[in-house]
């Protein structure tokens, strides 16, 4: 569902441009509503969440699917913890929609899926590892790399239950809003997977932007 934000880029209390590749990892506090922004079109943010008061409470897809409904998720989908608690909710969505089963890109999936030499490629769960090691005083581990969100990603469903990575439908400008629900650790990778032809086999930036609660 595609529904436009009321707010506006010069009243966030932070704004960073993320590069291909990089990660970006903060706590969003309950109430704070962050936006991830495609700058260039066709780029796919895999996002993890957290409790921030105990991690050990993470987004659950299984739990956000069965109680939306639904496989994609889009505007005003919550997105349910492994507690069965409310962790954040879509408020605004100019992309339609966002994938929760594709799973992240990792060492081992390039190979699969590509080819032997593109194993040591770059990929989103050695961008997680990174983030987590840089972020001790966070309280995660390499054991606490779970189900992720693919947003601007397009993975749609087949009449047999399968899974196909199809081109994007995201462009230059979409953007996905998030309320938080309770402090939330967000840890984002920007996906720099090169052998995928959905991005034209360029990543590219993405911004994320805050709002504090008072900034609404």
């Amino acid at each position: 569902m595609i529904l436009e934000s009321k707010l506006l880029a010069d009243n966030a209390s932070l704004r960073e441009v993320v590069d291909a590749g990089d990660y970006w990892m903060k706590v969003v506090r309950k109430g704070q509503t962050m936006r991830i922004l495609d700058l260039e079109g066709n780029q796919a943010a895999d996002t993890l969440f957290y409790s921030a008061a105990d991690p050990t409470e993470r987004y659950s897809a299984m739990d956000t699917v069965r109680e939306q409904g639904n496989v994609f998720l889009t505007a005003g989908t919550k997105l349910m913890s492994t507690e069965g608690n409310v962790l954040l909710e879509i408020v605004a969505d100019t992309c339609g929609r966002h994938d929760t089963l594709g799973g992240a890109c990792a060492t081992e999936s390039n190979t699969v899926r590509y080819a032997l030499e593109k194993k040591c490629m770059h990929a989103c769960r050695d961008s997680w590892l990174l983030a987590v090691a840089e972020n001790e005083h966070l309280g995660l581990s390499k054991r606490d790399i779970t189900h992720n969100i693919n947003f601007f990603m397009n993975v749609p469903v087949t009449a047999e239950g399968g899974l196909t990575f199809a081109d994007g439908i995201s462009a230059p400008g979409k953007y996905v809003e998030l309320r938080a629900e309770m402090d939330v650790i967000v840890l984002i990778s920007n996906c720099p997977q090169l052998n995928n032809p959905c991005n034209a086999y360029n990543p590219t930036p993405v911004e994320v932007l805050v709002w504090d609660a008072k900034q609404h």
